[in-house]
């Protein structure tokens, strides 16, 4: 069973959607450890408290250096004995020996499709907002490993979704979060959860035989 560490900083949709997916068995072989969030008060620890799952906050604020929170939320997450860490909406920056523990075992899903819209500043609406203002007419999300760099690690899944010409940055958030990130997040999951998953000069490929 894949124990897995959802980290928050917000309303935790993408949380609701690992939920229901695990619920409704789009997800096997997997259940949620914890859901660790870097603010207090956020409605992704009611959603987590509500299905029973364990939660805490592990927040900068509280410790006087970024290393000591960084080994804080290193213990936490080792804490629950987790298989894999799912950035759903998290908004700090993963610290490298979190990384280099969890090498290739921390997931994120970003609303675009990568290489596009991505890396530094293009986070939340910021990423909306950059594609009506360039004109694109697709967009989508992607799902992909987490690295030292900033949504530059492996893609695992992609899925484009439609521009509209009327859209504005929160209906095409929306439309990104209902038709691609909550279902290509359960599926990334799903695939990690049972092995599917290969790994290969930076290309992730999906087993379908002994042979890759």
């Amino acid at each position: 069973m894949l124990r897995i560490a959802v980290l928050v900083s917000g309303g935790g949709t993408n949380l609701q959607a690992i939920i229901d997916s695990i619920a409704d068995g789009r997800i096997t072989n997997a259940m949620i450890a914890v859901v660790i969030s870097n603010k207090k008060d956020v409605y992704a620890l009611e959603r987590a408290k509500q299905n029973g799952i364990p939660s805490c906050v592990v927040t900068p604020k509280d410790y006087n250096t970024r290393e000591e929170f960084s080994q804080v939320l290193l213990d936490t997450i080792d804490s629950y004995k987790t298989d894999l860490i799912v950035l759903a909406g998290y908004l700090v920056i993963i610290p490298e020996l979190l990384i280099q523990k969890y090498r290739n075992k921390i997931i994120n899903v970003h609303p675009s499709l990568i290489p596009s819209f991505c890396g530094p500043g293009y986070y939340g609406l910021k990423v909306h907002e950059g594609v009506l203002a360039r004109g694109n007419k697709i967009t989508g999300a992607t799902v992909h490993f987490v690295d030292e760099g900033t949504d530059t690690g492996p893609i695992i899944l992609q899925k484009a979704v439609q521009v509209e010409e009327d859209d504005t940055p929160e209906i095409l958030q929306r439309r990104v979060m209902e038709e691609a990130e909550w279902k290509i997040l359960p599926e990334a999951i799903d695939l990690i959860a049972n092995n599917k998953l290969l790994i290969k000069n930076n290309y992730v490929g999906i087993k379908k035989s002994s042979v890759f």
